[in-house]
């Protein structure tokens, strides 16, 4: 009996961070400009039997290599065996070195926008009041914003 404990409610699982959703405000999308408002449900999953108390950190939104935003998570936690979830506002802004790149102007002009979302979570996992495991969680999600309709679409986290 004690194996099975030890071997399923003191395992340590890694908890997940990612982008669930987004609603966005069309503020100005005409060349060379790109501003637009995106207002976004950040979670973390925490799938143990103990607490997720993890440090703040920054989420960062990219165009390709090309930082067009970023988000604020404070520290927290997540009760055991479930979400925390944070809705943040994030100014995505192409910067005006973009202006005379034509894949972005193209891609504006399609109307669908792929970005990522990048950050690294740490903290520590608290079992029983007696063990703390670190674990540290990296987001990378893939996404395309479609200008048009406003909406988030194709979102995959790994």
């Amino acid at each position: 009996m004690g194996i099975v404990f030890g071997l399923t409610i003191m395992k340590v699982k890694t908890p997940k961070f990612r982008v669930r959703s987004a609603t966005f405000e069309t503020i100005n999308v005409t060349s060379p400009s790109f501003h637009m408002k995106m207002y976004a449900e950040i979670g973390v999953k925490n799938p143990n039997f103990g607490p997720y108390k993890f440090h703040n950190t920054t989420v960062n939104f990219y165009y390709g290599e090309t930082l067009f935003g970023s988000a604020n998570i404070p520290k927290s936690k997540a009760g055991l065996k479930t979400t925390k979830k944070f809705n943040v506002t994030v100014d995505l802004i192409a910067p005006t070195s973009l202006a005379s790149n034509s894949q972005f102007a193209n891609e504006v002009s399609s109307g669908l926008l792929p970005l990522r979302s990048q950050s690294n979570l740490s903290g520590k996992v608290e079992l029983m009041l007696i063990m703390k495991k670190k674990k540290s969680i990296q987001m990378n999600c893939t996404m395309n914003v479609n200008i048009k309709s406003q909406q988030l679409q194709d979102l995959n986290c790994n």
